[in-house]
């Protein structure tokens, strides 16, 4: 098939052009299973070759091609799955190009996966799980807290209505723009934005420590001058919310520098509760 391309013949005879139906199935099918065949060797790779299938099929009827197709998108892959989705919709239009005799090869397409699978991870990181979900958790405990369910639902309907409206846009930007469309996302501006996004994250995760982690202790003691000192209103009264904050502070250091898992770090604070309250320190 490469040689085909060098020498300048196409592929395919008749044009093979991809319907809204080909690509909406190309969407879903990695929307709904990026995740699903995980692997320290492969990753994400199983669920992109999924997701480019419905394409495969239509643009490689060939066996020899389509399995040629197959293994190049079964190699390493990981990147954020929502934004991620640009790159599968560039790869599908790179690879209907190609299934169209345009001077377009394999290891071009695979090499344009991999360039822009970090640049696209570290933006994605900074906006799903360090902006948007500490912000909408944050709204969703708050309307949960007197035990209402509109808590939970808010959070479910709202996630999901905005992950899956923005993947299928950006699938169908990168389809139809090509490798423009991802060019704003790995230029030098996007430095500055991921580390707004990461500075807002760090906000709204302190905003949300701050109102829904509670600790204090109920350590008092008696002065010399028979005066009654509580530890915790003296504690408030120079650092409001400090117990709390070194909770947070703390499993944060256990799980991002010691490595500790976070059902370890869970199992944790539950024992450090459990001796607390035993002893009277909480």
């Amino acid at each position: 098939m490469d040689a085909q391309l060098q020498a300048g013949q196409p592929v395919n005879k008749a044009p093979v052009a991809l319907t809204l139906k080909d690509l909406r199935a190309c969407w879903r099918a990695w929307m709904m299973y990026n995740l699903s065949s995980m692997s320290f060797e492969r990753l994400e790779s199983f669920g992109f070759c999924l997701g480019m299938m419905p394409a495969l099929k239509k643009l490689y009827p060939g066996k020899a091609e389509r399995t040629e197709a197959m293994k190049r998108h079964a190699s390493f892959y990981n990147t954020e799955p929502q934004l991620g989705a640009i790159i599968n919709g560039l790869a599908v239009g790179l690879e209907e190009k190609r299934a169209n005799g345009e001077r377009i090869d394999g290891e071009t397409i695979n090499t344009l996966k991999v360039g822009l699978m970090g640049p696209i991870a570290g933006i994605g990181d900074s906006m799903i799980p360090g902006m948007l979900v500490p912000i909408l958790l944050s709204i969703g405990m708050a309307l949960a807290a007197g035990g209402s369910v509109l808590g939970p639902l808010f959070y479910i309907i709202s996630f999901n209505a905005i992950v899956i409206t923005g993947s299928y846009m950006l699938f169908m930007k990168g389809y139809r723009m090509g490798t423009g469309s991802v060019e704003a996302l790995v230029s030098s501006e996007s430095v500055k934005l991921r580390e707004a996004l990461s500075l807002l994250g760090i906000f709204v995760m302190g905003g949300v420590a701050a109102s829904y982690v509670n600790l204090s202790t109920g350590l008092d003691f008696v002065t010399s001058d028979g005066v009654n000192i509580q530890l915790q209103a003296m504690l408030d009264g120079i650092f409001p919310k400090l117990m709390p904050l070194l909770v947070v502070l703390g499993t944060w250091y256990l799980m991002a520098r010691r490595n500790v898992s976070p059902v370890k770090a869970m199992l944790g604070l539950l024992v450090v509760a459990f001796v607390g309250v035993a002893v009277g320190l909480f």
